[in-house]
């Protein structure tokens, strides 16, 4: 086929050599399938990000790091450089994470190269060597869907592990390949320890995995996974191998309004005396 514009500059690079076909199309991103020399890869090329909303936008993008001040400013005002910057911040997000999370053993494509907002890959297949379908393209049974459950909930553990939390994970973003389950699409991807809104998304993405398989293997809906995770996480006990039982008891420990109202007080005394150095 004709190749892209957006993928011209990857052949007169060399990166890649032709583009094979469109495998999809969404609304973040369209995916080919290019050859390189004698390699079949996947290339994914970033849509402008038109149809996040900009609380979704907050929330995944909360506490990640912008090393050039000047794109940190422009992002905080919302000016065009800063909405370029914050689009070029959020598509490396999902090559960092890619890296970081092959790296650690997580099954998902193991990335190549990132080169004008479009990002070279591995592409899945399945036992065929055709591109492997999405989770929610297949039929499972009870046992299948028990297995696939598990190897995921594994994965998640990994990932926790290495930090990150997806923040997006559904039947529509897993792909499985001839050996398996592959999780992909993590722009949105959160820092475990420095996002706020980390423990609800591995929650949401934990009982999105429950709810699917669940279609198949009812008895998986009843599970607890996601708390048992993140509490083994934040008592600093989560391990890749960590035995998981699928249930969780919520203690109800009480709430130390001493220590409460003494970090109160601190962040008052700390404000008054930032406003002081102010002259205010």
């Amino acid at each position: 086929m004709k190749p892209p514009a957006r993928l011209q500059s990857l052949i007169e690079e060399g990166l890649i050599d032709t583009v094979v076909r469109q495998l999809m199309s969404g609304k973040e991103a369209m995916v080919f399938v290019v050859r390189s020399g004698d390699h079949t890869h996947c290339a994914k090329v970033y849509k402008e990000a038109t149809q996040r909303s900009f609380r979704q936008a907050v929330d995944y993008t909360e506490n990640r790091k912008v090393k050039n001040s000047r794109q940190a400013r422009a992002m905080a005002k919302g000016t065009k450089f800063g909405r370029q910057a914050q689009e070029a911040a959020w598509q490396s997000a999902e090559v960092d994470a890619l890296y970081r999370l092959a790296d650690a053993g997580v099954r998902v494509p193991r990335p190549y190269n990132f080169f004008e907002g479009v990002l070279l890959m591995e592409l899945v297949t399945d036992a065929a060597g055709d591109a492997a379908p999405r989770l929610n393209d297949v039929d499972f049974t009870p046992q299948d869907a028990r297995r696939h459950h598990a190897t995921l909930v594994t994965e998640v553990v990994r990932m926790l592990c290495a930090g990150v939390v997806h923040g997006d994970l559904s039947e529509f973003n897993i792909l499985l390949a001839a050996d398996g389950p592959v999780i992909i699409d993590l722009p949105q991807a959160v820092d475990a320890a420095g996002n706020n809104h980390a423990q609800r998304m591995l929650l949401r993405d934990v009982g999105n995995l429950a709810d699917f398989f669940g279609r198949f293997a009812p008895e998986l809906r009843g599970t607890a996974y996601g708390p048992e995770i993140w509490g083994l996480y934040q008592a600093g006990l989560l391990q890749v191998d960590s035995v998981l039982t699928g249930r969780f008891e919520k203690t109800a420990a009480a709430v130390d309004m001493g220590g409460v109202l003494r970090e109160i007080d601190a962040a008052r005394d700390e404000e008054a005396a930032r406003l002081v150095r102010m002259g205010r």
